[in-house]
């Protein structure tokens, strides 16, 4: 029974460490997709601390298309190395293939969050203080204006209520139950079998 203790407190601290770091390289991808405003001291934090790994890395991975195909290359990499690692103290020995769609599903799981938290914390600061201006307000519309802008086309204000926010949440969520919920199920199921595992 404490062996079970101990491998959930090192899979606590192997995902929280790796999540942390892919968190900030998500972030940084989503920012220069978006065209955040990189004097953002928040955008600025990002930068210093993803540089260090993705300079050297874009020597042999160029961008393609405005897309930094490095950071998208060294997220899968952290989340590989993260499941595989959380894998193993949990007893399993899963194949490339299930830590490959394993790594892939959390990716697309964190990218949803993230748009996810941005619409909600959005709509919660826009109550509380609508006119008020922090670097952290100018990133959450950086990243939930371009969901936000189509679904005010498809549902516009209402008497003044701006209901896109609620459109938004329902389609992410559909999103997560309808086509990444069904890959994380197959990912568990390869896990669960040890394919190509020893």
């Amino acid at each position: 029974m404490g062996g079970a203790y101990f491998s959930n407190a090192g899979v606590f601290l192997v995902e929280t460490v790796f999540d942390l770091y892919i968190m900030a390289v998500m972030l940084r991808f989503l920012f220069q997709l978006l065209r955040a405003d990189f004097y953002n001291p928040i955008c600025q934090f990002v930068v210093k601390v993803t540089t260090p790994v993705l300079r050297p890395m874009r020597r042999w991975v160029p961008g393609f298309g405005g897309v930094d195909l490095a950071a998208i290359l060294l997220m899968i990499l952290l989340k590989v190395v993260e499941t595989a690692l959380s894998s193993w103290i949990q007893g399993y020995r899963p194949g490339l293939p299930a830590v490959v769609l394993l790594a892939v599903v959390g990716l697309l799981h964190l990218a949803v969050y993230v748009f996810l938290f941005a619409v909600f914390i959005r709509v919660l600061v826009s109550w509380i203080a609508p006119d008020a201006y922090s670097p952290v307000s100018a990133l959450l519309d950086t990243l939930s204006e371009p969901l936000l802008r189509p679904a005010r086309r498809l549902l516009p204000p209402i008497a003044g209520l701006d209901l896109s926010p609620i459109v938004v949440i329902i389609l992410l969520q559909l999103i997560l139950m309808l086509a990444i919920a069904p890959l994380g199920d197959l990912a568990g199921s390869l896990l669960s079998a040890g394919i190509g595992g020893g």
